[in-house]
């Protein structure tokens, strides 16, 4: 196939022999397959992101670090320069979070290198060799749904131990690899510890696993697996392994109606965001 022209400069480099074919594209990136000497390995050639709203930006950026003030002020105006180092940002986080994550045990691809705008990680395959589909493309048995959500719950745990929160984990960012589930895309990964958002962002990964695997196995609706690993967070209590039961018993309180107005308002955003990216995905 022709060489795309953001590879052309790893090809020149040579940091990748040949690109065999497309993979996937979506809003935020291409992806190739690409030979490099004996090796088969993946490249994501991202995309500019205008698909983002300047709220979901702020929800996600909340206290990533910049070089230096003038970035930052560039950021906040919004400037053409800004927009670039906002981009570079947001790319610069999910090859961060991979190194990050694959350090602490976490089932990512293996990052391999990040060189002008592409980064360079290893290609997930399926028993058979080929690329591995997203679990959105496959079905389980009861048994296989519980044992693929039993293993996701807990690469949520190891990596909030490591101290980050995916932010958009579902059945369209996880990938069935031969031996078992494999999560990528992660440049809205958030630092747990700094995010004011990581509570209501981990939660709604565990309900997103939640309702998917639930479609295989009902009994799975019942759990509570994010509350309970938020307060086993909270408490200074989590480690990789913390023995999970799924329930978690709610102490009352007076009823925050603004808080729960603004969740709602979230939600809502949230939900129109996921919808578009299905579309697309589609």
């Amino acid at each position: 196939m022709k060489t795309p022209k953001r590879l052309q400069s790893l090809l020149e480099e040579g940091l990748i022999d040949s690109v065999q074919r497309q993979l996937m594209s979506g809003k935020e990136a291409q992806v190739f397959v690409v030979r490099c000497g004996d090796e088969t390995r993946c490249a994501k050639v991202y995309k500019e992101a205008t698909h983002r709203s300047f709220r979901q930006a702020v929800d996600y950026t909340e206290n990533r670090k910049v070089k230096n003030s003038r970035e930052a002020r560039a950021m906040a105006k919004g400037s053409k320069f800004g927009r670039e180092k906002q981009e570079e940002a947001w790319q610069n986080a999910e090859v961060d979070a991979l190194y990050r994550l694959a350090a602490a045990g976490v089932r990512v691809p293996k990052p391999h290198l990040f060189f002008e705008g592409v980064l360079l990680m290893e290609l997930v395959c399926d028993a058979d060799g080929a690329a591995a589909p997203r679990l959105n493309d496959s079905q389980f048995t009861p048994e296989q749904a519980r044992e693929h959500h039993a293993s996701l719950i807990r690469e949520v745990v190891r990596m909030l131990c490591a101290g980050v929160v995916h932010g958009d984990l579902s059945e369209f960012n996880i990938l069935l690899a031969a031996d078992g589930p494999v999560i990528i895309d992660l440049p809205q990964a958030v630092d747990a510890a700094g995010n004011n958002h990581a509570q209501r962002m981990l939660l709604r990964d565990v309900e997103n696993l939640r309702n998917f695997f639930g479609q295989f196995a009902p009994d799975l609706l019942q759990s509570d697996y994010g509350n309970e690993i938020w307060a086993l967070y909270q408490r200074g209590a989590l480690t990789v392994e913390s023995p999970l039961t799924g329930r978690f018993e709610r102490k009352a309180k007076p009823v925050d109606l603004r808080g729960v107005m603004r969740e709602i308002d979230d939600a809502r955003d949230e939900d129109a965001a996921r919808r578009l990216r299905m579309q697309t995905r589609e």
